[in-house]
């Protein structure tokens, strides 16, 4: 496996394998993986015939700056994960060499980035969309591996390959959670034990909430949703919506939409935690 700092050394390392007509495979994360990472890597690196992973934080896409500064950071220890299952090629640059300049750019998403995550997180999907389009431009991938924990970020990286026309296939992949049934996510490594415990109650209410559509309809379950886990005192709702999958926008009635989801964002004391489920 091969760990990489520059762009000009990433695409000299790439450029052999594309001229063999090699299929490169791409799973951009922020690091401090865990293992719905690997899961992404491991289908990445069984699909293609070279697997790429990126780890940078990406600033532009933190609208709240404690928050950048708390992420963790675990570069050698995700190194050696990825060597171990499978991965190529690591490209871990630093700031100046994503943003050697500023990136002003700005995207139009409609609709689809007003919503939900979108409303609280003012910029979040613009710089989303900054730093995947860089990493896509020099990565050239054939495929790109996302987890569907992250819906509506799936939603906008589609859109903005549709947008800018390129050549990539994106690829979502199922939610990975723990035994307990919480979503994993990098950002769980912050939560204690107990905490890491009452936040488990988030799935259980969203499974428990797919067996009450025939008795309720979206408006009621979503205010069931709120108050059966704000019930839990360590946990605080921002936001549950039921959103047609496509659109992203409210479902007034399940009869409004064949695909129907509901998308949450939770405090567990001052860790957001994100998550989402099906009911149609």
């Amino acid at each position: 496996m091969e760990i990489i700092r520059t762009v000009s050394q990433l695409e000299e390392v790439l450029q052999g394998g594309r001229r063999k007509g090699k299929t490169i495979g791409f799973v951009p994360t922020m690091g401090a993986l865990h293992e719905g990472h690997a899961t992404l890597v491991k289908l990445c690196a069984s699909e293609n015939d070279v697997c790429v992973v990126s780890l940078f934080v990406n600033p532009t896409q933190f609208n709240n700056k404690e928050d950048l500064r708390r992420y963790p950071r675990t570069l050698d220890e995700d190194c050696r994960l990825l060597e171990l299952i499978g991965a190529d090629v690591v490209f871990a640059p630093s700031e100046e060499e994503m943003y050697p300049q500023p990136d002003t750019r700005i995207f139009d998403f409609g609709l689809l980035d007003k919503v939900m995550e979108g409303r609280y997180r003012p910029g979040h999907f613009n710089g989303v969309a900054q730093v995947v389009s860089k990493l896509f431009a020099m990565v050239e991938p054939d495929r790109a591996y996302f987890g569907e924990k992250d819906f509506q970020q799936l939603a906008i990286v589609r859109a903005m390959v549709d947008q800018l026309q390129m050549p990539v296939q994106i690829v979502g992949v199922p939610i990975v959670r723990e035994p307990g049934g919480l979503a994993l996510s990098s950002r769980n490594r912050l939560l204690t034990e107990q905490q890491k415990a009452d936040a488990a109650h988030i799935y259980r209410v969203l499974r428990e909430s797919t067996q009450r559509i025939e008795i309720a309809s979206p408006d009621k379950l979503t205010d069931w949703v709120i108050d059966q886990i704000n019930g839990v005192p360590s946990l605080r709702v921002e936001y549950f919506e039921i959103v047609d999958g496509d659109s992203l926008q409210l479902v007034a009635s399940w009869d409004d939409s064949g695909y129907a989801l509901g998308c949450i964002a939770v405090f567990c004391g001052d860790v957001r935690l994100i998550d989402n489920i099906r009911y149609k």
